[in-house]
């Protein structure tokens, strides 16, 4: 039985100073057409010849980008999905706390466009998992999942575009006032 490769330090450091680099580049410069590799290798202080020993191109680096922070947030939720000793409360500001911490890079996800439908995803199993393991009878009264989900992901993207004055507790209140049952 053979041992999964590990990664190269060196690699690992690269791919880091390149992600690093598209970021800043585009906080700095939002629209993706004004992206090259010139100005990614040189913001990240690396040569082009580096940048292409590690993707192909441009598009290749961003959904390499895009897959890896999607991975991170989709694990981040599959652990809230399975940890039974927390509150659907605490569940919420947690993931909040994770994305805002990660605010940045979701914010360039969110300019990709790829982002909003994976969290509307990941968010979807998240409460499908919570019912299901729930000893309540969700019965016509309760919000469907799919427009649960869909408001959680509008309040979610509102709050890392323009709300993030607002802490993610404060949010979670906000949430479950809303979904408060009377």
């Amino acid at each position: 039985m053979s041992t999964p490769k590990k990664e190269d330090p060196r690699t690992i450091r690269t791919r880091e100073m390149f992600k690093h680099a598209l970021f800043s580049l585009l906080s700095e410069d939002p629209n993706l057409s004004n992206l090259t590799v010139q100005k990614i290798a040189a913001k990240a202080e690396l040569n082009r010849t580096t940048f292409y020993l590690h993707y192909q191109d441009i598009d290749d680096f961003l959904n390499r980008i895009t897959d890896e922070i999607l991975r991170e947030l989709s694990d981040k939720i599959e652990d809230l999905i399975h940890t039974k000793d927390i509150t659907e409360s605490q569940q919420l500001t947690q993931l909040l706390d994770y994305l805002y911490i990660h605010r940045n890079y979701l914010l360039v996800l969110i300019k990709i466009d790829q982002f909003e439908g994976q969290l509307f995803l990941l968010l979807k199993q998240l409460i499908e998992t919570r019912r299901m393991n729930s000893k309540k009878d969700f019965n016509k009264n309760y919000v469907a999942v799919e427009i649960k989900t869909a408001s959680l992901v509008g309040i979610i993207m509102w709050w890392l575009r323009n709300g993030l004055h607002f802490s993610s507790d404060y949010i979670t209140d906000q949430i479950h006032l809303m979904y408060k049952v009377k």
